[in-house]
This record gives C-alpha cells, sequence and structure tokens, in this order.
C-alpha cells in the first residue's frame, strides 16, 4: 500500500498567474500539477477566479525547495514550459524577471516595439542571446523570463536589460561574443592543467629523487655533444651550479 505524506502546516501563498496560464499549470488530466506537488512534497491550491496559487507543505518537506517553488509557479505563469520551469528546484538554476514596463511603461505600442527588439526577425535575437549565454529566454505579455545558472543569467539579464534600455543589437551581442570567447579559454585553461603522474607523487615521498632523476638527465643529454664541437664540448665540462668537484688525498 502506497504511504501517503501527512500535510501539515497553514497554507502558503506562492503567486498569482494569468487566467491563460493556469491550464497549463494544471496540465492534461493534472498531470503538471502532480509533477509538481510530487517533486515538492507539497499540496498545490490553484483559485481558477483569480489566479492565485498557494501551498500546503508536507511534514518533511524541504526548505531549499520551499524557497524556489514561487520562481517554479512564476516561470509557468510567464510562458515558460512547466518542464522546464520545474529545473529550478535544482540547485544551480535560478529565475530573472524583467518588466517591458518599467522601461516603456504601459503603452501597448512602445511594449510590442521593445518586444520586437528583444525578439528579432524569426526569433533571432532571442536564439543568439541564448546561445552566447546559455541562458532559456520567454516573453510572454510584458515580462523577460530568463532562467539559467549562475554564469549564464547574469550575461543573458544584462543582454536583456541593455536591450530594453535602447542598445543597439551589434554592440550587445558583441560583448556577448566577447564574454563567451573569455569563458571558452578559461576552461580551456583548466584543462590544459595535467596532473601529476605516479612518478611525480612518488618523487615527492623521497626527498632529493627528482633532482638526482634531473641531474641525470641533464648529465647524459649533454653528454650526446659532437667531439669536433670546441664550444659543445667546453659546454659540457661545465660544472652545474648543484654540482661541484672536492680533492681529496689518496
Amino acid at each position: 500500500m502506497k504511504e501517503v505524506a501527512t500535510v501539515a502546516g497553514p497554507m502558503e501563498g506562492l503567486a498569482r498567474i494569468p487566467q491563460d496560464r493556469i491550464a497549463v499549470l494544471i496540465g492534461r488530466k493534472g498531470v503538471t500539477r502532480r509533477a509538481l506537488e510530487e517533486a515538492t512534497n507539497s499540496k498545490l491550491h490553484i483559485d481558477s477566479s483569480s489566479g492565485d496559487v498557494s501551498v500546503v507543505w508536507n511534514e518533511d518537506f524541504d526548505p531549499i525547495l520551499r524557497m524556489k517553488f514561487p520562481d517554479v509557479i512564476r516561470a509557468i505563469g510567464r510562458g515558460m514550459n512547466p518542464s522546464r520551469a520545474l529545473q529550478l528546484l535544482n540547485d544551480d538554476q535560478h529565475l530573472i524577471l524583467h518588466d517591458m514596463r518599467e522601461y516603456v511603461g504601459k503603452n501597448a505600442n512602445q511594449q510590442r516595439r521593445i518586444r520586437s527588439r528583444l525578439i528579432g526577425r524569426n526569433g533571432r535575437i532571442r536564439e543568439l542571446i541564448e546561445e552566447h549565454s546559455g541562458a532559456e529566454i520567454v516573453i510572454y505579455g510584458s515580462t523577460v523570463v530568463i532562467i539559467g545558472d549562475e554564469e549564464a543569467l547574469p550575461l543573458a539579464s544584462q543582454a536583456v536589460e541593455r536591450l530594453l534600455q535602447g542598445a543597439e543589437h551589434s554592440s550587445v551581442l558583441k560583448h556577448l561574443e566577447t564574454e563567451r570567447r573569455k569563458r571558452r579559454m578559461a576552461s580551456r585553461n583548466l584543462e590544459s592543467i595535467d596532473a601529476p603522474d605516479d612518478g611525480g607523487r612518488f618523487d615527492a615521498l623521497v626527498p632529493g629523487l627528482d633532482a638526482a632523476r634531473r641531474r641525470r638527465e641533464r648529465r647524459y643529454k649533454e653528454a650526446q655533444v659532437d667531439p669536433d664541437d670546441t664550444q659543445a664540448v667546453e659546454d659540457m665540462m661545465e660544472l652545474a651550479e648543484d654540482e661541484s668537484v672536492v680533492f681529496g688525498e689518496e
């Protein structure tokens, strides 16, 4: 018999979503709603008349999920696919919302204009921002929803904000491409750092072994000289800094 988690605590408001997103939040035959409840160990309450979404947490809920769950509901309410919005429950995924009205006011024509700037022809501007930053962007009504990790989110958010402020597309995309190159180079530099091999670890356990090996390798290399090359012979005979000649009586 399947155990049923005990519901505890008062009802807690999460967010208010638009009427046309309620069906998306519930899902076909309630599939999305159940997936959200199972992922967070909670029980959702959706007011179909107002769009208010509330939750009652089960006794053994995760406090981290409790903090992140409102962002999941907000993302779905602002056009994000529920399966993608659920990833916000992961520790490395975060949400930023931009309201176009803060930049162009409530004028519908101005909002359409700025929305077109963000999307671009055939959605190309939005795609380029996503490709260069690694974040995901959804534009719904007057809201811009951005989801990504700690590296992707600031890049995409800054690009969106600059476009909302009227910056040229070329300038914004050039900056994104520059940052992308920097991240790629930094990643390559990290990959190029070689971990010490087994010999290196063994050398560290035996004081002086590594220095002795280097001296032996140097002597062998320097011994391979042309005897007719006077300068090479003199260089070979020259003592290294860590070498000395000690004279003693027989």
